[in-house]
């Protein structure tokens, strides 16, 4: 996990800025998994804000280089997690790769992408958000597979599910995320993007996201 309160509450308040993130308590989304959700999260739309880009580039660049140390090489997952890790490797002068969902059905059938060839072996994960773990787990176990040493990875925002930190740790794979569930809240509490009646909705919904709103 990630404890600078300034960078989370930072990342928060960008999200919520440019509806990146959006809160509606009283009438949810759908998801893609079926499950009723308060909150909907889509990372992708802080690349249209070159600020707010650049800001998550640096405080990405800046974890993995406190916690993670030396690595030779940045994967990104697909798809979400393509540019912001190819932002990051740019960074860091890194070489890039990324990990797609299952092998393509055509040319070479890669699973991973890029010249794997001028890449360490030593690598960090990027995703732009995690949820239950399991798309982000499978890029890892893919990487493994293919030889690399995974240190970890690293995501811009985390719900917070018990579920996504047992699937982590059955995974060994440390994470780290710039802002997270718990500190979005307290931001859109204090700052009026909800009211304190939606605060309870929004907890009950992260204790059970499956069943919440049936």
């Amino acid at each position: 996990m990630f404890n600078n309160t300034e960078t989370e509450q930072q990342v928060a308040e960008f999200l919520l800025q440019i509806k990146a993130i959006k809160l509606q308590p009283n009438n949810p989304f759908t998801w893609a998994s079926g499950w009723k959700s308060p909150i909907y999260c889509d990372n992708r739309v802080t690349l249209s804000h070159p600020t707010i880009r650049t800001y998550i580039r640096q405080q990405l660049t800046q974890v993995i280089q406190e916690k993670f140390g030396a690595v030779g090489c940045i994967a990104g997952v697909a798809t979400a997690g393509i540019p912001q890790g190819a932002l990051v490797a740019q960074e860091l002068g890194l070489p890039f790769i990324y990990v797609r969902a299952k092998p393509k059905d055509h040319g070479t059938g890669s699973l991973i992408e890029g010249d794997v060839a001028v890449t360490g072996k030593r690598v960090v994960v990027i995703e732009d958000l995690i949820s239950t773990g399991k798309s982000s787990l499978q890029a890892v176990n893919a990487l493994r597979d293919a030889g690399y040493d995974v240190a970890g990875l690293a995501a811009i925002f985390n719900y917070g599910f018990d579920i996504a930190t047992e699937n982590f740790k059955k995974a060994n794979c440390p994470f780290i995320t710039l802002s997270n569930y718990t500190a979005l809240i307290e931001y859109a509490e204090k700052h009026q993007y909800i009211v304190a009646n939606d605060v309870e909705i929004l907890k009950q919904w992260r204790k059970d996201p499956s069943v919440w709103g049936q």
